[in-house]
């Protein structure tokens, strides 16, 4: 019985230097990146509008000439109009990353109105979108700098979007 009690505070130092060591790993900038597009849907989805902006870069554009404001007028009037927003991430394809800047597309299935449940069991009918993002890296956090989006057809989806499209509702 003493030898257990005297190995016990050796083994349980060695796993929690194992734990310390595997938390502290530092993330890649393709976890970042990815941990950013997966922040934005949630605080969209959240209408966390507030959020949502400090993901965008200071000197940030759209597709439309939008800057940072004009860009949360208009988030600010579709979180007004929509309500039950939901997101659902299908894939994002990292074109590259050459820091300070990168450049990503993503694909995601958007929706509004009832609950997230209904619309899961009667296979909802919603808007899918390619958005493409050029990205900057400053003080060790990727903002968007730039973004394009347009609708897609359910059949011009990228394949692994595809996949991940029939996963989520259970489609063969």
């Amino acid at each position: 019985m003493n030898i257990h009690l005297k190995k016990s505070p050796a083994i349980f130092l060695i796993f929690s230097l194992i734990f310390f060591l595997v938390s502290c790993t530092e993330k890649t900038d393709r976890d970042l990146i990815l941990d950013l597009v997966d922040d934005v849907s949630k605080f969209a989805e959240k209408k966390d509008l507030a959020g949502i902006m400090t993901t965008l870069a200071e000197d940030y554009s759209d597709f439309e000439g939008r800057g940072k404001k004009e860009t949360e007028y208009m988030i600010n009037d579709y979180f007004k109009r929509y309500k039950g927003i939901v997101i659902y991430l299908l894939s994002t394809r990292i074109d590259e990353i050459n820091t300070p800047e990168a450049s990503i597309q993503t694909e995601a299935a958007l929706s509004s109105g009832a609950a997230k449940v209904f619309r899961k069991f009667v296979k909802f009918s919603t808007e899918y979108y390619r958005l493409n993002i050029k990205l900057i890296k400053t003080n060790d956090t990727w903002k968007v700098k730039q973004a394009t989006w347009r609708y897609v057809s359910l059949e011009d989806l990228y394949p692994e979007s595809l996949s991940i499209f029939n996963k989520i509702f259970n489609i063969d």
